[in-house]
């Protein structure tokens, strides 16, 4: 897979979202729907900003009947991947969100795998627990329980709050929900990501200065 070099990795931490939006934007013009959609939710923002490559996988949280693999399958995947990880899980249940699908307990081996955060689309639980581990957390919300608790599929591409994500897809996470970010492009991104970063300085500089007119603002914008 595709990797980028780790003082890109450390650079786009200093990022926001929005403004790495705002890069790609800059870089591929719109429309561009490379960010999750509002049911993603940060669930722990004093964790901070994650960046890392997608490790996709499906699960439900209620239904017998579905098909199982062994969790230990997907833990060795895991042990074999590069880091850092971001672990991307969709909940395919029949009732999806009914039951959680992470919790305190698979927060602690994932990262002692290496995963740096987690996104998902259904809901968790253990949320003080999952805090303690230090594991950054998006997903719908929590629930206290969930049913059988069954691996679908892992590996392959999942979509979660309306992005589709591939595993290896390198991914940007805070408190604003999550970007994807071609690995190809990341340094350029990350260069881009400093001129927004710089421009809305300017701009918001302006604002505040007795400078400020309308038809200033209109003036700059033609020029």
């Amino acid at each position: 897979m595709d990797r980028t070099g780790p003082s890109v990795l450390e650079g786009l931490c200093d990022f926001d979202s929005p403004t790495v939006f705002n890069a790609l934007v800059k870089k591929y013009g719109l429309p561009n729907e490379e960010y999750t959609d509002h049911t993603i939710r940060c669930l722990l923002p004093d964790q901070g900003t994650v960046v890392g490559y997608a490790v996709c996988s499906e699960l439900t949280t209620n239904d017998p009947d579905s098909p199982a693999i062994p969790w230990s399958d997907y833990y060795q995947w895991l042990e074999g991947q590069d880091g850092p990880m971001i672990a991307v899980m969709k909940d395919v249940d029949s009732r999806p969100g009914r039951g959680a699908s992470f919790g305190d307990g698979m927060a602690a081996m994932h990262k002692r795998l290496g995963v740096t955060g987690v996104v998902v689309d259904g809901v968790i639980r253990d949320l003080p627990g999952i805090s303690r581990v230090g594991l950054p957390t998006w997903a719908w919300g929590t629930v206290p329980g969930h049913g059988v608790f069954n691996l679908v599929r892992f590996g392959e591409s999942v979509t979660v709050g309306q992005l589709r994500v591939n595993t290896g897809d390198l991914i940007l996470a805070d408190s604003d929900g999550c970007v994807r970010i071609p690995v190809s492009d990341a340094a350029d991104i990350l260069r881009l990501a400093g001129e927004v970063r710089e421009m809305e300085a300017d701009i918001h500089g302006f604002f505040r200065s007795p400078e400020f007119t309308v038809a200033e603002m209109m003036r700059r914008a033609k020029s």
